[in-house]
C-alpha cells in the first residue's frame, strides 16, 4: 500500500500549488509502485485532465508571473525560483525587466492566468520570443498551450524528483 502521507509531501507540489492533483492521483488508484517519473506523470496528468476547467484554471492562476513580483520579492516556491533562475530571469537588464512586465500585465489582462512556459533548456531571448508569439493566440488556444506547458513542468519536477527516471 502507498503511503499517503509520504507520497503527498513527495509529489503535491508538483503541479504548482494544486496538491489535489496528486490527492485525486492516488485516490483514483492511478500510481502503484515503483514509481518513475514517467509513471507518477501519467497519473498526475490524467487527474489534471479529469479536473473541471475552473480547477485547471486554478491550477495555472497558481503559476508564478516570469520575473514578476513574487520572484523580485523573493516569494517563489523553490521549484519556480530555481526553474527561473536556471533560464537567467533572476538577471535581467532594467529593460528586460520592463518588457517581461509589460508582456505580463497584457497577457494577464488578455487570458486571466499568468503565461506559463517551461523554461528549462530556454534563455531569456527564447521565452520573450515565445511570450510575443504566443500572446496573439486566441483564448481557447492559449488555455491548452498552457496546460501542456503546465504539464511538461511537472515532467521536468518528476525528472529532478526520481533523477535517471530510476524507480523510487
Amino acid at each position: 500500500m502507498i503511503d499517503r502521507p509520504d507520497f503527498l509531501a513527495r509529489y503535491g507540489g508538483v503541479f504548482e500549488h494544486s496538491p489535489f492533483i496528486a490527492e485525486r492521483a492516488l485516490d483514483a488508484g492511478a500510481v502503484t509502485p515503483p514509481f518513475s517519473a514517467a509513471t507518477v506523470h501519467a497519473a498526475l496528468t490524467t487527474a489534471f485532465r479529469q479536473a473541471t476547467r475552473e480547477e485547471q484554471l486554478g491550477v495555472l492562476r497558481a503559476h508564478p508571473d516570469l520575473a514578476g513580483k513574487l520572484a523580485i520579492a523573493g516569494e517563489l516556491t523553490e521549484d519556480s525560483r530555481k526553474e527561473q533562475a536556471g533560464a537567467g530571469l533572476d538577471r535581467l537588464t532594467p529593460e528586460e525587466h520592463a518588457r517581461f512586465t509589460a508582456l505580463n500585465s497584457a497577457y494577464g489582462e488578455k487570458f486571466g492566468f499568468p503565461f506559463i512556459i517551461a523554461v528549462k533548456g530556454l534563455g531569456k531571448a527564447d521565452i520573450l520570443a515565445a511570450f510575443e508569439r504566443r500572446i496573439d493566440n486566441s483564448p481557447e488556444q492559449e488555455f491548452e498551450t498552457a496546460k501542456a506547458q503546465v504539464e511538461r513542468i511537472a515532467l521536468l519536477r518528476l525528472q529532478a524528483l526520481i533523477p535517471g527516471d530510476g524507480h523510487v
